[in-house]
Formats: structure tokens, C-alpha cells, sequence
């Protein structure tokens, strides 16, 4: 079953923006590169992915530019949908 990319989009947008407290972040923004998450952070990203998308991620998967903004993110989960 396909997601709806802009329902993706929006709903990684907002947890995003939520687990960093930050606003002046957009789609584009490196979310690692810039310090905004941290391992930690990642591992919840994952879970949230998982739980609230229900994608499943391999080890294969988990690589920077899966994850790197939320551009990527959203195409990681329509790619894994």
C-alpha cells in the first residue's frame, strides 16, 4: 500500500519539528549535519517511521542519505511503502 507523499511529508515535518524544538528548519534542512538530532534522535526517527508509517527499515537502509532532511526521509518512506 502506497502513502500519500504529501501526507508523509507533513507528518515526518511536524514530528521532526517537534523532536528538535525548532521552527526555523525546512524540508531541505540537514537535519544531522547541522546537529539538530543526534543517535539517539535517530533511533526514535526509526521507531517513528516504523510505528507511525508502517515501514520496516534493514540495516541496509540506514544510511545518511535515507535521512539526511526531511526531503529525504519523505522519499525513504514512499520508496519503502
Amino acid at each position: 500500500m502506497s502513502l500519500d507523499k504529501e501526507v508523509v511529508r507533513e507528518k515526518v515535518r511536524t514530528y521532526i519539528k517537534t523532536a528538535i524544538h525548532a521552527d526555523k528548519t525546512d524540508d531541505t534542512t540537514l537535519i544531522f549535519r547541522e546537529g539538530y538530532l543526534d543517535s539517539m534522535g535517530f533511533i526514535m526517527l526509526i521507531a517513528f517511521l516504523e510505528e507511525e508509517l508502517g515501514i520496516k527499515t534493514g540495516d541496509a537502509d540506514l544510511v545518511e542519505e535515507n535521512f539526511e532532511s526531511i526531503n529525504a526521509i519523505t522519499d525513504f518512506v514512499e520508496r519503502k511503502s
